[in-house]
């Protein structure tokens, strides 16, 4: 058993992302830590703003851990306050920095350990597909190397347009076992305590196995 899990295509903090509503009440808590390093070149201090605004009307309080560069995810104090949360939040929208920043540092560590242990995790959009392994490399539509704390499943975010068309090399690389979620902005693919995935918000998750569309069952 684990905490739950959001991969959520996009379009975060704002309306039709009231599914956020039910990861805050899994967590048990009423504080949000956010972690902005995939943010770290796209205004950061916005991202952390607005996720402020949309938690207050969801009566909770968002708390920075400032994690930008790899130093911060090194820092002792930083891995605490990750370890004692009870929901954590990523987003921005460059994985390959949040991936350098976070993989194999005690931050990293601090939260798969409160995953495991039951807190809520939620990635947002490029965000959520560095919470994967593998996960689609932007810059081509290739795979590689992501953070793992799912495994066999990689997700492509902001999947409003035609799928099969516009990630068609993607879909081509994709072989074996490998899942591939298809996950629209101000859409959730929640992954339950029990391992069980669901779907949440406006859009409709798709997923593939080796350039079949299958159902969620199919995810690992």
């Amino acid at each position: 058993m684990t905490g739950m899990l959001g991969l959520i295509g996009g379009g975060e903090f704002a309306a039709g992302c009231e599914f956020d509503a039910e990861l805050l009440a899994a967590s048990g808590g009423t504080e949000v830590v956010v972690v902005p390093a995939a943010a770290a070149f796209s205004n950061p201090a916005k991202v952390l703003a607005t996720a402020t605004e949309w938690f207050k009307g969801l009566g909770a309080n968002v708390r920075e851990v400032p994690v930008l560069q790899r130093p911060a995810a090194l820092d002792p104090a930083n891995a605490a306050i990750v370890r004692a949360a009870r929901f954590i939040y990523l987003a921005g929208s460059s994985p390959l920095h949040l991936r350098s920043v976070l993989k194999e540092t005690p931050l990293w560590e601090a939260l798969h350990a409160a995953w495991t242990d039951g807190a809520v995790v939620a990635g947002a959009g490029e965000a959520a597909t560095a919470l994967c392994d593998p996960m689609v490399d932007p810059r081509g539509g290739a795979f590689t190397m992501g953070l793992g704390l799912v495994n066999d499943l990689s997700v492509l975010p902001h999947a409003e347009r035609d799928v099969a068309e516009g990630h068609k090399r993607t879909l081509q690389l994709a072989h074996g076992t490998l899942a591939l979620a298809a996950v629209p902005d101000a859409t959730a693919l929640i992954r339950d305590p029990d391992g069980a995935w669901r779907t949440a918000g406006r859009g409709i998750v798709r997923v593939f196995v080796a350039g079949v569309e299958r159902d969620l069952s199919a995810l690992p």
